[in-house]
């Protein structure tokens, strides 16, 4: 009776054995399943847009129908970093230096032309007295002159609507090569009004700007998206560093027109 009931217990077990590997199975198969399914929902879709007119935009590379110029990746945009800037000496070009504080009287009043040909003091006529936003760019950039150049545009609309009494300057790093028909030309495709202007000169007077602004490079294609915005009555002096949003742009700007 103990052997039949023994013999009768390992039947048992080796019928059921085969199950448990099955049910294993299916449920490593539906936890990959559902890993699929999770990866598949969260895959981000790429969006691509003009620089010049925002609006026009594709889940695919191309040009825009509107002006020609190609459609780029648009990213998520982190907020804004702020931080001083400093006025650094006469020295070899270096790297971009975003660590210390500025004041107006270290910017050199050198000359320099617009894009109109017209001569300028650099301090004397485009910063004393006036809030200011800065970017530093050159004709040939396919890079992120552009985008940068795009965003002072919409940027200047804004401006203009809201009646904030801001000027743009944008200074080419590559002073040889943009002439100010050059600028001009460049300018015009990126419909510039007044109170925008493009700034060019000799390479040793550009140089001592840039020195003094910390966004010295000693190559053209390492330059930053920097944006330097100042208020010279106040004092007022700050950077935004990255493809910053026109209104990420307008809200630093309205606040530092603001200052008293």
């Amino acid at each position: 009776m103990l052997i039949k009931t023994t013999f009768t217990a390992l039947l048992l077990l080796l019928i059921a054995m085969p199950e448990a590997p099955q049910a294993a199975g299916h449920s490593y198969v539906n936890a990959q399943t559902t890993r699929k399914q999770q990866a598949k929902a969260s895959r981000k879709v790429n969006r691509y847009a003009c620089p010049m007119h925002p609006e026009v935009s594709s889940t695919r590379r191309g040009k825009c129908p509107k002006c020609g110029m190609s459609l780029r990746l648009v990213k998520d945009e982190p907020a804004a970093a702020t931080a001083p800037v400093s006025a650094v000496p006469a020295g070899p070009l270096t790297a971009p230096d975003a660590t210390r504080s500025i004041s107006s009287s270290g910017i050199p009043d050198v000359e320099v032309y617009d894009q109109n040909g017209k001569r300028l003091k650099f301090r004397s006529d485009l910063i004393k007295g006036k809030t200011v936003a800065i970017n530093f760019i050159f004709t040939t950039c396919t890079a992120i002159c552009p985008s940068l150049t795009a965003t002072f545009r919409r940027v200047q609309q804004e401006l203009t609507a809201q009646k904030l009494p801001v000027e743009l300057i944008s200074i080419s790093v590559d002073p040889t090569t943009d002439t100010p028909e050059r600028l001009h030309e460049y300018a015009a495709k990126f419909k510039a009004g007044p109170g925008w202007t493009f700034v060019t000169g000799d390479k040793a007077s550009i140089d001592s700007i840039l020195r003094a602004m910390g966004t010295a490079v000693a190559v053209k294609t390492d330059h930053t998206p920097m944006i330097l915005i100042g208020n010279d009555a106040r004092g007022f002096w700050t950077r935004t560093y990255g493809l910053s949003s026109p209104s990420t742009l307008l809200k630093v700007l309205a606040e530092a027109a603001s200052k008293k």
